[in-house]
C-alpha cells in the first residue's frame, strides 16, 4: 500500500528508551557522527544528562547548565536521541500563540494520531521556559532525582527554533507522547528542554512519518534492566513543566 503523500518516505529514529533514564540506566550512548548518519533534525540529551541537545539542520549542539550552547564534537555520546531527515513541508504562521496554543496547532496539523511527526517552529519568542540538568556521576541515578535539581531559565524577547516531535500515546515510555520539543535562539546563546513559551509570532512545520526505527544500548547496565512502564505521571512530571505562564518569572 502507498502511503499518503503528506507521510515522509524516511523514518524517525530513537537511540534508547525514555524508561531507561527514568531507571538510571544511561551509562552508554550513541556518537554524534554515527546519530547524525540517521538524521540532520532532532532532539536528545548528552553524556550522562550533562546537557539537552538540539540537532538542526546537521549539526548538534548542546545546552548547558553554566555556558551558552556549543556544537558537539562527532566523538560526543548521546545516551539518548530522535533523529530525522526534516521533510521539505511547508511551513505555516501560528500568530501569538502560548504553549497549550501551539500544542493545538501541532495536533490538527497531524496526519494521524498513530504516526509519528516531526515538529519546527522558527520565529520570534517573547518568552521561553528552558531546562537543563548536570552531568551525572556514579552510580547514576534516575532522572526523576535528576530532574528535581534541574536548572531552569526564562529567556526572553529573542528569535529562535523549536526542534522536536510529537509521538502516539501507545508509545509513552519509549518516548515522551505528545509533544516533546526542545529551543535553540538564533544566535546560539541559550537553549534547551521547554517546559513553557509564549509566541510572538512563527511558522510551524509538522512532518509525518510511518517508520520509526528503535536502537537499544547494549551497555551491562541496560542489558541488566528489567525495563517496566509504570505510571504515566512520573513522564509527565519529568517532562512536562508547571501550569503558571513563562512571563509571571519575568
Amino acid at each position: 500500500m502507498t502511503a499518503p503523500a503528506r507521510v515522509s518516505a524516511g523514518a524517525v529514529t530513537q537511540y534508547a528508551v525514555l524508561d531507561a533514564l527514568l531507571a538510571g540506566a544511561y551509562a552508554s550512548g550513541m556518537p554524534v557522527d554515527e546519530a547524525l548518519r540517521h538524521g540532520d533534525f532532532g532532539i536528545g540529551c548528552c553524556d550522562r544528562l550533562g546537557s539537552e541537545v538540539v540537532i538542526l539542520e546537521g549539526r548538534a549542539f548542546a545546552c548547558t547548565v553554566d555556558a551558552p550552547p556549543h556544537e558537539m564534537t562527532g566523538t560526543d555520546i548521546l545516551p539518548f536521541a530522535d533523529l530525522c531527515l526534516e521533510p521539505p513541508v511547508p511551513a505555516v504562521p501560528t500568530g501569538p500563540v502560548d504553549l497549550p496554543g501551539l500544542t493545538a496547532l501541532v495536533e490538527n496539523a497531524t496526519v494521524s494520531r498513530n504516526l509519528f511527526h516531526s515538529v519546527r517552529v522558527d520565529g520570534y519568542f517573547r518568552a521561553v521556559r528552558v531546562r537543563a540538568t548536570r552531568r551525572e556521576h556514579f552510580p547514576l541515578r534516575p532522572l526523576a532525582e535528576v530532574a528535581s535539581e534541574q536548572v531552569e531559565s526564562v529567556l526572553t524577547d529573542l528569535e529562535g527554533t523549536l526542534v522536536g516531535f510529537w509521538a502516539p500515546a501507545i508509545y509513552q515510555g519509549i518516548a515522551v507522547a505528545g509533544l516533546h520539543l526542545h529551543f535553540l535562539a538564533a544566535d546560539r546563546s541559550a537553549g534547551g528542554h521547554v517546559l513553557d513559551l509564549t509566541v510572538d509570532r512563527g511558522a510551524l512545520a509538522v512532518g509525518a512519518f510511518a517508520r520509526f526505527t528503535l536502537v537499544l544500548p547494549t551497555d551491562p547496565g541496560f542489558l541488566a534492566s528489567e525495563l517496566t512502564h509504570d505510571d504515566d505521571h512520573r513522564i509527565v512530571a519529568v517532562e512536562g513543566g508547571a501550569a503558571r505562564p513563562p512571563d509571571d518569572q519575568r
